[in-house]
């Protein structure tokens, strides 16, 4: 499942406000995505994100196997809060890229992007482990600060590498969800502001049912049927 929310302009007591929307895609077995839900809520906090996990567990949605995420600590919160400690939580390497780059001055941004893609993008797990201690022995020196980014994501940012090989690319990030965000904001941008509230999911819905957005298959499908890897006893621990 990938979680992740967004921004739309509405109409909110005769005002131009922008509202957060929350959204969650599912993938079947055969590795075709699904919208499961989308509410426009007040935010994305611990609270806002319960309630909208809460809907999902009331419509009789399954603790998922795997989840994605942008890095927001009130989604993660809710999403233990629901399902507990051991549920398999992915941090968008895109997203703490960024955060990195945040942390760094300008002119080591291009260093630090080459080391963050070499270890993100290592061929195995045990490489990708051995790339992220030489990444903090490497930024603790150079850069406090990214070295203590990095280490604040802690496993989750690298829970893709208990999945098949082939799954690595897309469960690396909220790409998935980020495109749909994006699609739908290009459908909708010509109104400028949506008129209420209410009505911001149904558009979506309406692209969605009418083939006009579409959602291909993820990257790695064949091979969902094989078990997630369990965490090491050190870091299950």
């Amino acid at each position: 499942m990938i979680l992740d929310g967004t921004v739309i302009k509405t109409r909110l007591d005769r005002k131009a406000t922008n509202i957060s929307v929350l959204a969650a895609i599912g993938v079947w077995r055969d590795g075709q995505k699904v919208l499961l839900s989308i509410m426009n809520m007040g935010g994305e906090s611990t609270a806002a994100w319960r309630q909208f996990l809460e809907d999902l567990d009331a419509q009789g949605l399954r603790k998922p196997e795997f989840v994605i995420v942008d890095g927001a600590p009130g989604l993660e919160a809710a999403l233990m809060a629901l399902w507990g400690d051991d549920l398999p939580i992915q941090r968008c390497t895109v997203h703490k890229h960024r955060n990195l780059l945040a942390n760094a001055p300008k002119h080591m941004h291009e260093e630090l992007g080459e080391d963050y893609r070499d270890m993100i993008y290592a061929d195995t797990a045990v490489e990708v482990e051995n790339r992220r201690r030489a990444f903090l022995r490497k930024w603790r020196l150079k850069c406090r600060a990214v070295a203590d980014s990095l280490e604040e994501a802690g496993e989750r940012l690298f829970s893709f590498t208990r999945l098949d090989p082939a799954q690595w690319k897309a469960a690396r990030t909220t790409n998935a969800i980020e495109l749909l965000n994006e699609e739908f904001r290009r459908r909708i941008k010509t109104q400028t502001v949506l008129p209420r509230a209410e009505t911001v999911p149904m558009p979506l819905w309406a692209l969605l049912a009418s083939g006009q957005i579409s959602m291909r298959k993820i990257d790695g499908w064949l091979t969902l049927d094989k078990p997630i890897e369990p965490l090491p006893l050190d870091l299950a621990a």
